[in-house]
This record gives structure tokens, sequence and C-alpha cells, in this order.
């Protein structure tokens, strides 16, 4: 474990999480005002291999926001526009009735394509890409009105809209218009199989914890490494993720304007009933808005009860958690190579995002 000053209660519950079956290994990175806090690893990336800050992570879910700051980066260039629907960039998209939907409602997840079977097929990406412009909405949904977390649809095409406009393949734009100028130099949303070969004892999975002994999930594994899934195939170190959230923090570092990101990050989805969750959550344009304040119960994949209302981010798959607390000047990140349902990990991720606060004395 290596750690530019302790956070002990975040450690401690890390470490009970071992100790649990949770995860056998995580890593942690906090900055605060612009200066690291901690880098830490804990644990096993894989039996008999420890986990190091350099280890090289699924994000899942958690690296939604790089699509989301690619078309703010074509919006800033005069590119394309948020109100703009899908099918002026992809006519195919409006097959089946969904001519109406806009760049903005996938960003904010009220297009109506939430559970489209082919989305996790371990298909080529453009045959995902055309069985979602042809699949029907979910029924009686009308764009923008109703809200529903879509776990992959929605940024295949977004991502498909990027490689439209700017011709660059969209794991090709996100290194270099993203991941190179903000300093995330072990970042990808793709690996040739060469590539893993290169980096293959830096590789982590993510393990299915429900199960003794605990399974790598398939999509985290070599064979699939080369698939690009926008919305889920993202890896790196914390401390990686970590670099995208403080870019966002310090204006965008030439990469976005400062009120492009206030943009992005404030609330265009207020107060709707996410029907995925089954909660009231707020969101941006890709980016989770917190919502700690829509009831007494506490949000998933939340910020934790003492993050400021302007706090966004995003989770990723019962393993991950990125966020950044402008009030505080915070960035937080952290991995856990363990999915152990559902009700644990809204437990831990709770727990490890509000110690941190009591850690640093922000409670």
């Amino acid at each position: 474990m290596t750690s530019a000053a302790p956070l002990p209660g975040a450690t401690r519950i890390l470490q009970d999480g071992i100790a649990r079956g949770l995860h056998s290994g995580a890593q942690l990175f906090v900055s605060l005002r612009g200066e690291p806090i901690a880098n830490l690893a804990l644990g096993d990336r894989a039996p008999r291999s420890p986990m190091t800050t350099h280890t090289i992570l699924p994000w899942m879910s958690a690296g939604k926001p790089v699509a989301a700051v690619a078309v703010a980066i074509l919006q800033e260039r005069g590119l394309l526009a948020l109100d703009d629907t899908v099918a002026k960039y992809l006519p195919g998209y409006a097959a089946s009735g969904k001519e109406a939907v806009t760049l903005r409602h996938l960003l904010t997840h009220t297009g109506g394509q939430r559970l489209v079977e082919s989305q996790w097929r371990p298909a080529p990406y453009e045959e995902i890409v055309a069985s979602i412009c042809e699949a029907r909405q979910d029924p009686g949904w009308i764009p923008g009105e109703k809200a529903g977390y879509h776990p992959a649809s929605s940024w295949f095409i977004l991502a498909e809209v990027v490689r439209i406009v700017d011709g660059r393949q969209f794991d090709r734009f996100a290194i270099e218009e993203v991941f190179r100028p903000a300093g995330m130099s072990d970042s990808c949303f793709t690996m040739t199989d060469s590539i893993w070969g290169t980096l293959e004892e830096r590789i982590g999975f993510l393990y299915e914890t429900t199960t003794k002994p605990p399974t790598p999930l398939p999509w985290t594994t070599r064979p699939h490494c080369a698939q690009l899934r926008p919305g889920a195939s993202a890896r790196g170190p914390a401390v990686d993720l970590a670099r995208f959230y403080e870019m966002l923090l310090a204006g965008g570092n030439g990469i976005l304007r400062p009120e492009t990101i206030k943009m992005f990050s404030s609330r265009h989805r207020v107060g709707k009933r996410d029907i995925t969750f089954q909660y009231v959550m707020d969101w941006g344009l890709g980016f989770m808005c917190n919502s700690q304040q829509n009831s007494p119960e506490p949000p998933p994949y939340g910020f934790g009860r003492h993050a400021s209302p302007a706090t966004f981010g995003h989770g990723g798959m019962q393993s991950s958690m990125a966020f950044c607390d402008p009030a505080y000047g915070l960035v937080v990140t952290w991995i856990c190579n363990g999915t152990p349902g559902d009700t644990q990990h809204q437990k831990r991720n709770r727990a490890i995002n509000e110690a941190v606060y009591e850690d640093l004395a922000l409670a």
C-alpha cells in the first residue's frame, strides 16, 4: 500500500471489505484543492498478485462521463447541438418511432431505450449500434418526460454520433482528446490483444463475489478486451480517473471551457423518478448529480451524507465511484475488484464516501 497521507476510516472500510470477501483488492485516490491526499492500493488484483496504484481496473459505468465530455467538446467546436435529434447524424436511429429523441435525451437518460436486448451480446460494435437503431422505445415512453437509467444503449449511440461528426472512432477520440490531454496515460476503452499481452501483469478483472469461489466477470477479461462498449469498457487506475475530475474541477485545462463544464455538471433532469433505480434522481448531461435531498433514504450510487449539493460524478456497476465536490475542491475515486450484489455494494459505497469526508474533517 502506498499513500501520501492516511485516510484511516476509508482504509479500514476497504480492508474490512477484503476480510468479508466483498472484494479482494481496491484502489482509492483522493485530492483536495488540487493536492493529492492519498493514493492507496490494498489487497490483491488477482490470486497471489498484489494490487498496486498502477493496476489497470475496469471502471464500468464510472466511465460514462467520458462520452459526455466528448459530446461537450464537439458542441464547443460548433459541430453539434444538444437539442439536435439523433437522427440528424444517424438517420437509421429514427426507425420504430424514435425520430424525436435528441442528444440531450440520451445524456439525461430520458430517451426510452433502457433494455435493448442486443446491447450485452458479444457482438461487433457496428452490429450493436444497428440493432439499437432498429429497436423500439420502451412502451409508453415520451422522450424527455419519463426517466430511467440506460445501462448501455444511449452510450453506444452517443459514441456513434461522435464518430460520425468527428471521423475518429470513439475510443481513439477519447484517448486523443480527453485521456492524453488530462494526463490519463494508462486509460483506454479498448485494448488490442498484443497490448493486453504487454500489460498483462498490470491488468485487473472484476470478480463476481456473490459466488464461491469468486469468478471473473467475462466482459472484463482478455477475450473481450478489444470490444468497444462506450458506457462500460473504460479501464485505468483510480488515479487516472481522478485526473479526469481534477481536470473538470480546474476549469477544463484547455479540454473544455469552464462554462461548458458548469452546464454539463448542473441539473438538467430534476425531480423525476428513475424507473430503473426506483428513486427520484437528478442528472446533469451525462453526470449523476447529488440527489440526497430527494428522499430520507440514500440514493443508489450516491456520494454520501456529507457531499455538498453541487457534487457530481458517476458510479460503476457494484464496483467503483468517482466524483467531484466543488464546494470543497474535493475529488474522490475508488475501485473495488468485487461485485458483491447491489445491497452490499450500496452500503460499501456510502461507507467509503462518508468516511473520506470524515477523515478529512469535512463532515
